[in-house]
């Protein structure tokens, strides 16, 4: 089955930085728009931010920009989300998609078409 693998996720200090992982797994999703979402419990699923392989192009969410970035790893097929200057508020559960969409960049969940299985990010203060 086709799908998507993160990894990264774990504990860290507020004021730290991670950085996670999503590589593909029996075929690739080059022609997709990646994206990493987050959830927390009791809340909907949030974009985080989005990457376009045909030309880097990033998008983020008003949340995040500034301290986090997506890129593409072509030789390795893997799409990263580096943050830095993580908080308290960006305790989730990270997950990454891969949509069809190409005439813009989907920020909703129901863009997308393919899920992780998720990857869990704690700040401890």
């Amino acid at each position: 089955q086709e799908q998507l693998i993160e990894s990264g996720g774990g504990l860290v200090q507020a004021g730290g930085s991670l950085t996670l992982s999503c590589a593909a797994s029996k075929r690739t999703f080059r022609g997709f728009i990646m994206g990493w979402f987050r959830q927390t419990p009791g809340k909907e699923r949030e974009f985080v931010a989005a990457y376009r392989w045909s030309d880097d192009y990033a998008a983020y969410a008003d949340s995040v920009r500034g301290r986090f970035t997506i890129s593409g790893d072509n030789a390795e097929d893997t799409v990263s989300l580096q943050m830095h200057g993580l908080n308290a508020e960006d305790r989730a559960v990270y997950y990454c998609a891969a949509s069809r969409v190409t005439y813009t960049v989907p920020t909703k969940p129901s863009q997308y078409d393919y899920w992780g299985q998720g990857t869990q990010v704690t700040v401890s203060e």
